[in-house]
């Protein structure tokens, strides 16, 4: 009974070490242009900030939706100062 109990402490620790890794691990970097067209907050208890950025490439046409989170409350913040407005968003 010692042996089962010691097992699942074992397995609960391996898959938050996991979850660690795999949500602070960044997987991949680059830039995107556009502009926000939504923003906010979402989650009772994950509590995170959910964005949708279209981008275009001539005016008209139907944008590209790419959608993000943001865990960082400064970060958000600073996004939600800069609706609406048009300008290169050095975070």
């Amino acid at each position: 009974m010692k042996a089962v109990k010691v097992l699942l402490t074992l397995l609960v620790f391996l898959g938050a070490a996991y979850l660690i890794v795999v949500f602070n691990w960044t997987y991949s970097d680059g830039n995107r242009a556009g502009y926000i067209q939504k923003f906010s907050s979402k989650g009772w208890v994950c509590k995170t900030h959910e964005g949708e950025l279209a981008m275009t490439t001539v005016p008209g046409t139907a944008p590209v939706l790419w959608q993000f989170t943001i865990w960082d409350d400064k970060v958000a913040a600073q996004l939600n100062d800069m609706m609406g407005e048009t300008r290169d968003p050095a975070l």
